[in-house]
Formats: structure tokens, C-alpha cells, sequence
């Protein structure tokens, strides 16, 4: 492992370049992952931490950028779920290795609307929303016999009609205070642009040392 490394050199980061909003450069940036078919360019790994401080991180996707927030989806019993309740900080990382680039956001997470969740729950593959019925997400469970016989009890309930979104499933919007943009260069001098929010609601750009 000490022998693995790898030399970036593909692109650069100047401040001068740079959208003075994090939200334009971060869809910029998202664009260009697309566009360079990046397998699941809107995955990230989500950070929470347990009442005792503990973090916990776990790669989720996200689904849309809505008003300068991230929008995410999951069942509200979770395990991140029931910590997000307690402690709505969070942080989210973006890493596009063929692009040598990383994007960390430090936020708040706040439940969406109900009429919000209902709208991205109806789009959803029907399969997704009988799974959402059908997984008691982070509980212990027997074997995977369980779950098919769980997801055979909700395909009957649900049989010739809409799957209806469960309370216990939704979105939530993370309002950032904080986003740092990272780009891989030769001998390890990455770039590195931190904005972080001022109280008037404005951003301030610098640049970090790598």
C-alpha cells in the first residue's frame, strides 16, 4: 500500500476562475462528471455522529439541488434517520477520481416538506417504493427470507394500485454553511478553495494550503 500513489495532473482550480457562489461551481463541477460518464456522479458519503460522537458515514445518492440545498432520500427510522434527528449537522464528500476531484460539505439537514417527498415518491420505480414498505432499514432481521416475504406481503397489499409513500420514508434538504473544492495536482500541491457563509448570507472564497 506505501507504493501505491498516483501523479494528478488532468485539470486545475484558480480562485479567478472560479463562480463566486459554491452551488454554481459544485453544479459546474457535477456537469463535467456527467459528462465524463463518471459511474454514480451523485453519490456521496454522508457523515452523521450518535449521541455520543460517535460518526457514522455511509455512501448515499443525491437527488436533486434545490435553492442552494442538497436533497437527499431515506427512511426516517433509520439508523441515520434517528441520529439525523438528534443532530442535524452533517457532512457530505463527493470524490470523482477520474477527474482527480473532490467536493466536502459541511451543512444542516432539515426534513422536506411532505408534499416534497410525496412528489419524489411517485417517481420512483415501483420496485424502490414497495422496498421502501419493505425494509425495516438498520434493524436486526433473520435472513433474507424475511425481507422476500415482506416485499410478497406489500405486492399483494398494493396490487393494482399506486404505492402510497410510508411516513416513515422522505427527503431531507442540507443547507450548507461550508463547501471546500479539491483538485489533484502534480506532487501533491493540490488546489484547494474553501467558501464558507458570512451572517449577511454571502460567501467568502480563500484558498487553502493542500
Amino acid at each position: 500500500l506505501a507504493d501505491l500513489r498516483e501523479e494528478y495532473v488532468r485539470h486545475q482550480l484558480n480562485i479567478a476562475d472560479a463562480a463566486t457562489d459554491p452551488m454554481v461551481q459544485f453544479n459546474h463541477w457535477l456537469q463535467e462528471a456527467m459528462n465524463a460518464e463518471v459511474p454514480e456522479p451523485n453519490a456521496f458519503t454522508l457523515s452523521t455522529v450518535d449521541q455520543s460522537g460517535q460518526p457514522f458515514s455511509r455512501v448515499v445518492l443525491l437527488k436533486g439541488l434545490e435553492n442552494g440545498k442538497f436533497v437527499f432520500y431515506t427512511n426516517f427510522q433509520s439508523r441515520k434517520g434517528l441520529q439525523l434527528a438528534e443532530n442535524p449537522k452533517v457532512a457530505l464528500s463527493f470524490l470523482w477520481l477520474e477527474l482527480e476531484r473532490q467536493v466536502t460539505v459541511l451543512g444542516t439537514a432539515k426534513k422536506q416538506s411532505a408534499a416534497s417527498s410525496d412528489a419524489y415518491f411517485a417517481v420512483r420505480p415501483r420496485g424502490s417504493q414497495l422496498g421502501a414498505w419493505t425494509s425495516p432499514q438498520s434493524e436486526e432481521i433473520p435472513n433474507r427470507a424475511f425481507l422476500e416475504e415482506r416485499e410478497r406481503t406489500y405486492q399483494k397489499k398494493f396490487e393494482g394500485q399506486e404505492v402510497p409513500r410510508p411516513d416513515h420514508w422522505g427527503g431531507y434538504d442540507i443547507t450548507p454553511h461550508s463547501v471546500e473544492f479539491w483538485q489533484g495536482r502534480r506532487s501533491r500541491l493540490h488546489d484547494r478553495l474553501l467558501y464558507t457563509q458570512t451572517n449577511e448570507g454571502k460567501w467568502d472564497r480563500r484558498r487553502l494550503a493542500p
